[in-house]
């Protein structure tokens, strides 16, 4: 069953703190909620439909839900990393596609920076035998960044372009926990912390959580403000194959075409992307599966401000991203919220896309060194 056109985007928002030590998980949960229902016009009556990612407690969904009073024919509590949020979206909109809810309220929340982070989920079944040979977060995508440096020539100065297009999009952002420009040479001066990676190729570490409401037509026409419409999305992990991984592509090899099939959209029909970027290389292997250039080519494609809006070939993360803004451990949800803006043209002015019609919203949870999950949301404006 295609969702398109079946359920819109009514409400977003984002958390405008980047360290809260004197709130729980639960709280940040609550006034993100609070901040997507304001910008939509609702009210926590109207919800029927609920998805979290992040929590301190028994089956999160279930009792986020009980905490805010939610009566809900529809509960959703997915976890893949950071890709959960883009995952929830498309559920939510089957969902409402069904007939089994109206409006799903998604929330996210975590405390990376005061030490909670509390995603969810468990230790990967094989994590005893990887864990004993040190490995680490950045020491996974190091793995990928090499790979790919060694299969395609790309060099550290191609990576730097990423952070650069971010910082120049995070200086106009006033709550970015990062909000100075840098230059490439700034990028590979920067600490080496696991080779190839510097210390500006990896995201921040921050408190934080957002918010988006997902609501059938009939709820969308009553809301007097721009709405944005769900053209397509497409979900997929990406295993280790029994050791035989190629840490050279993600698995949105799989999850785009399957977005724009659903969409009936083309790569070139893009005008703005927020795409997850955990670390710069995250963003340079998921510009080429999600076919905006040929695989290897990504290198290329990134140079001479090809990311920086507004006039970019591609303008991507112009909220700063998880490398210079926001990334509250599992960072997704703000991938879709800056994809919303963009579309309703509510974006910092000094990056705005002009006529921002189409927008994509892609999410990675995991590792790109190991096992991940992908997913990819195409939004367009409510005539697309």
């Amino acid at each position: 069953m295609s969702i398109r056109g079946k359920a819109y985007i009514v409400g977003a928002y984002e958390h405008p703190l980047r360290l809260m030590p004197d709130k729980t998980i639960t709280q940040v949960h609550a006034e993100v909620a609070m901040g997507a229902l304001k910008d939509a016009g609702l009210s926590l009556k109207d919800v029927d439909g609920f998805a979290l990612v992040g929590g301190d407690l028994n089956m999160p969904a279930i009792a986020m839900a009980d905490y805010l009073g939610l009566t809900c024919q529809y509960v959703d509590s997915t976890i893949t990393g950071g890709s959960s949020p883009v995952y929830h979206v498309g559920h939510a909109a089957a969902a409402i596609a069904e007939g089994k809810c109206s409006v799903v309220l998604i929330t996210l929340a975590a405390r990376a920076k005061s030490g909670n982070v509390r995603g969810g989920g468990s230790e990967n079944p094989d994590r005893n035998f990887e864990g004993v040979f040190g490995t680490s977060t950045i020491g996974m995508y190091a793995l990928a960044a090499t790979r790919h440096m060694h299969e395609f020539g790309t060099t550290s100065e191609q990576l730097a372009e990423v952070k650069v297009a971010a910082a120049h999009h995070a200086q106009y952002n006033p709550h970015a926990l990062l909000q100075k420009a840098v230059t490439v040479e700034d990028v590979v001066n920067s600490r080496m912390v696991s080779d190839p990676l510097h210390l500006l190729d990896c995201c921040v570490v921050t408190d934080s959580g957002g918010a988006v409401i997902v609501a059938s037509p009939e709820v969308a026409r009553s809301i007097n403000r721009p709405k944005v419409k769900i053209l397509g999305q497409g979900e997929a992990p990406k295993h280790t194959d029994n050791g035989r991984i190629d840490l050279t592509y993600t698995g949105a090899r799989w999850s785009g075409p399957r977005a724009f099939e659903e969409a009936g959209l083309k790569p070139s029909d893009i005008k703005y992307a927020s795409i997850y970027d955990s670390f710069t290389i995250t963003v340079m292997e998921t510009i080429e599966d999600l076919g905006f250039c040929e695989k290897g080519q990504g290198g290329k494609f990134v140079m001479d401000g090809a990311l920086q809006a507004p006039h970019g070939k591609l303008p991507f993360n112009t909220d700063g991203g998880g490398l210079c803004n926001n990334h509250p451990a599992m960072g997704g949800i703000t991938k879709i919220i800056e994809a919303v803006r963009q579309v309703r043209g509510e974006a910092t002015p000094q990056v705005q896309v002009p006529n921002c019609n189409i927008a994509l919203a892609h999410g990675t949870g995991g590792s790109l060194g190991t096992r991940h999950a992908s997913a990819t949301l195409i939004l367009g404006q409510e005539d697309a």
